[in-house]
């Protein structure tokens, strides 16, 4: 994938400096760094007072005060500057190991709740929407946010099978989905708020089926 298909550095975090999308990353990078900052804050700006569809390069290159072409080398639409904004407000490394992997899971999924107090709640039908009519923009934002943040997830789990917390042979992308998916879906459909004891709850249902023997 060439570097300007790419989100610019979120495929740094925890990367190792051999890591080949950092290394593609750094090819894009322009001189002045101060230009993912000045960009994200402006984006995130004309999300709360205007909405996701009202995000445009040339906009925000004029708020910015930057050439066009410097967020074009960037970011090549007004999808992946939209994208690459909302999604820079994810932790790609959710879950620590704190020894517990009730704590861990709980502080994954609670990234996603303070996540969707800010701008990914505005943006994540419009996100959404983007990514089922663009392949690349869809692979980007798997490859080089969701499945990072999966792989976190993952290891937290495997840490817990091997504490014998839970049983060595649950599904854990079915785990994973479990975990994370009634948060996207209280967001989508408005019916319910995210708040702390329901993360709490989810995390403690899914516990409790994982430790059942089947």
């Amino acid at each position: 994938m060439p570097a300007d298909e790419g989100f610019p550095h979120l495929s740094q975090r925890g990367a190792s400096p051999d890591d080949p999308v950092r290394q593609r990353a750094i090819r894009g990078r322009p001189k002045d760094k101060r230009i993912d900052e000045d960009v994200v804050a402006a984006v995130l700006n004309l999300l709360k007072t205007e909405g996701y569809r009202h995000i445009t390069i040339e906009r925000i290159a004029r708020t910015v005060r930057r050439a066009r072409t410097s967020l074009y080398r960037r970011w090549p639409s007004n999808r992946h500057l939209g994208a690459y904004a909302v999604v820079s407000t994810l932790n790609a490394d959710p879950a620590s190991d704190s020894g517990s992997l009730r704590q861990d899971l709980i502080c994954a999924v609670d990234t996603l709740r303070r996540a969707f107090l800010g701008p990914l709640r505005q943006a994540l039908p419009g996100l959404l929407a983007d990514m089922a009519h663009d392949q690349k923009l869809a692979r980007i934002i798997r490859e080089e946010v969701l499945i990072r943040r999966r792989t976190s997830i993952k290891r937290a789990i495997s840490r817990g099978i091997g504490r014998g917390e839970i049983r060595s042979d649950i599904p854990i992308d079915v785990l994973i989905d479990l975990l994370t998916a009634p948060c996207y879906f209280r967001v989508l459909f408005g019916h319910a708020r995210i708040t702390r004891p329901f993360i709490d709850t989810v995390v403690d249902c899914v516990l409790r089926a994982a430790r059942s023997v089947p």
